[in-house]
């Protein structure tokens, strides 16, 4: 069975030792404050999507992929974008490596 989102970043930060509390202290927002404990939580519970700088901030802590963490959330990674690679094409050639059912 495929992961989630927030199961991936709740099983990493758990295997790191740190407290929902903790993680939300090292990742900040746009406006540089730091996320909420609960704004995690409904991450992990997978309530809410992160943003993609949310994204890098979280994988960099964790140590995941940052653009494993965007796809995981349904979008592409902006570098992939800005390569010149277009959304459909990307989303065409993730079909292609997906197993069959």
């Amino acid at each position: 069975m495929t992961k989630s989102l927030g199961q991936t970043i709740r099983e990493a930060r758990v295997a790191a030792g740190m407290t929902q509390r903790e993680l939300a202290a090292k990742i900040k927002k746009q406006d540089g404050q730091p996320i909420t404990p609960q704004y995690l939580n409904d991450i992990e519970f997978d309530r809410r999507t992160p943003t993609e700088f949310i994204s890098d901030q979280i994988a960099k802590v964790l140590g995941l992929h940052a653009g494993h963490l965007v796809m995981m959330a349904g979008s592409l990674p902006a570098g992939i974008v800005r390569e010149g690679i277009s959304e459909e094409k990307a989303k065409e050639a993730l079909k292609a490596f997906r197993k069959p059912k």
